[in-house]
């Protein structure tokens, strides 16, 4: 994988579209960080809309990608399946915690090899979540340095975005979900190439 190939393809996915994109990520913090002070009961309530809204939000740069339009509003529509991505969130924050506690590098290892579980979901509405973390760990096999290394070229963009007092990483979350997306989408056109033509398919042997 060409890291500033598919930074370059990210950006132009992005064209005209980061302003509304800010307006998600922003939504979606305002969300996370307010909802337990109004409610009062603390972190639980990250933990239970965190999957729905990272659900909706895969699907929007799904729809990216696929050069459709989107509207802000898509960003909720992971709650018409709450409970798969409920189960989803909950267990990979689970085993990257817990892998976590080993040392931080199993902990990066955990979340990489699952990274790619929204968009699976987001593309499959019928595949439960355990399915789809064993998916996006098998697609990962082999590839967890590139997207580790596709990650860190962004360290540029992160440090410029700790100066700009948060704002920046409206901006930074959207360019590093798009080079994701399009790493997804190359991951599954490799896998869909590799797999092994059935016996009907496959061509004759010359006697």
């Amino acid at each position: 994988m060409n890291n500033e190939q598919i930074r370059l393809e990210a950006r132009e996915f992005l064209k005209d579209k980061w302003l509304n994109l800010a307006l998600v990520w922003l939504i979606y913090g305002a969300i996370l960080s307010l909802v337990p002070a109004t409610m009062g009961i603390g972190g639980i309530v990250p933990l239970i809309i965190g999957g729905p809204l990272m659900l909706g939000i895969a699907r929007i740069f799904l729809k990216l990608w696929n050069r459709q339009d989107f509207q802000i509003e898509e960003m909720f529509q992971g709650f018409n399946e709450f409970t798969r991505s409920l189960v989803a969130y909950l267990l990979i924050g689970l085993y990257v915690f817990l892998w976590s506690l080993l040392l931080i590098v199993p902990g990066i290892i955990a979340a990489i090899s699952y990274s790619m579980t929204w968009f699976i979901m987001a593309e499959d509405r019928n595949i439960d979540a355990q399915e789809a973390m064993r998916n996006s760990k098998q697609m990962m096999e082999g590839h967890k340095t590139e997207f580790f290394m596709l990650m860190l070229s962004f360290i540029g963009w992160f440090i410029l975005a700790c100066f700009t007092f948060g704002l920046g990483f409206l901006l930074l979350s959207s360019y590093t979900t798009m080079a994701s997306t399009i790493f997804y989408q190359r991951l599954k056109g490799q896998v869909a190439n590799s797999q092994p033509e059935s016996p009907a398919e496959a061509p004759s042997e010359t006697m």
